[in-house]
């Protein structure tokens, strides 16, 4: 890598690159794995949590005062209370990568004081390493990244993931569906949101959206998207995408009208407020109220993290509610 990395993120990818050893020796055979539901369609190996266990060394090793959370482990590790926060996907795609489909990747964020500084995707099946510091720029391996310059959305092609999960809505999700793929060019669902980010960023995709995500499937992915001149928000167009399961992302010109589109679709039924200035203890705190919330609820302290702009604002009072909206 030609230009000088911020420290923290030199350790991420360092961590990133350990789990992708991992995963790529198990990758070899995969007929041996154990695997476990944690719930319907929703899987975990060992070889998640051992990636994950690896992650979770290098940084602490570098960053033993910083908190941790982690997909399949929480907040188990690391400090109860620190700005730092590492928000951890160990394999994001996780159903592909048993079934042998090389669509899946590490995903590392560090958030401070509730907003990411530094991200990581890293694919080990094709040695692609994605990653961004706030303020200088998202890069592929070596190369800049920058979004896409398509302005019409019927030119558009449109990344997004299926509800999986019991519970889900999809109904809901199918009239979006049909409302984006027959005003775009086309749809994709490869199945690891992580790596869709980041072909956002890269202006493979146009936009992006997808419910139902947890905050280890998009910090990393929304910092590479914003450093590359995109924009990422919830349906409304708001900054709070984080923690609320729905997320939104694009180029300026498509992501506005893919708000306009998935606006009236909206889970975030208020507005949440930025918690006050956050000292030790505070963000760490919220996310704990998160981890321990259903998941179908929003947990009204967790952090929110801003895109670098805001392409549109919409007042929920405003919005059609279509049949099946949930509220």
């Amino acid at each position: 890598m030609s230009q000088a990395l911020h420290p923290m993120l030199n350790i991420a990818i360092r961590a990133a690159r350990a789990a992708g050893s991992i995963i790529n020796r198990a990758a070899l055979d995969i007929d041996v794995l154990k695997v476990a539901a944690k719930g319907a369609n929703d899987f975990v190996t060992e070889v998640d949590r051992a990636a994950e266990e690896a992650i979770i060394d290098v940084l602490l090793d570098a960053y033993p005062g910083h908190a941790i959370l982690a997909e399949e482990s929480g907040r188990a590790r690391g400090a109860k209370h620190s700005e730092y926060l590492w928000i951890i996907d160990p394999l994001d795609g996780t159903t592909n990568f048993i079934h042998g489909l090389p669509v899946y990747a590490v995903s590392i964020a560090l958030s401070f004081r509730g907003k990411v500084e530094q991200a990581v995707v890293y694919d080990p099946a094709r040695n692609d390493l994605f990653y961004a510091s706030k303020g200088r720029g998202a890069f592929l391996n070596d190369r800049r990244l920058r979004v896409s310059k398509r302005i019409r959305m019927a030119d558009a092609l449109i990344g997004t993931g299926f509800p999986f999960r019991k519970g889900d809505n999809f109904k809901r999700y199918l009239k979006m569906f049909e409302e984006v793929m027959q005003n775009c060019a086309g749809v994709r669902r490869p199945g690891a949101a992580a790596l869709d980010l980041c072909y956002v960023a890269a202006g493979w995709y146009d936009g992006f959206f997808e419910t139902g995500l947890q905050p280890w499937d998009c910090a990393a992915g929304s910092l590479m998207i914003t450093e590359a001149g995109g924009l990422v928000g919830n349906f409304t167009g708001e900054a709070d995408f984080l923690y609320q399961r729905e997320v939104v992302a694009g180029n300026p010109k498509i992501y506005a009208q893919l708000v306009q589109t998935l606006a009236p679709y909206t889970r975030v039924l208020q507005d949440i407020e930025p918690p006050p200035a956050q000292g030790a203890g505070t963000a760490p705190d919220a996310t704990q109220a998160f981890v321990e919330a259903s998941t179908e609820a929003v947990p009204a302290a967790a952090p929110p993290v801003a895109p670098v702009a805001k392409a549109t604002r919409i007042r929920k009072a405003d919005l059609p509610k279509p049949d099946d909206a949930p509220f």
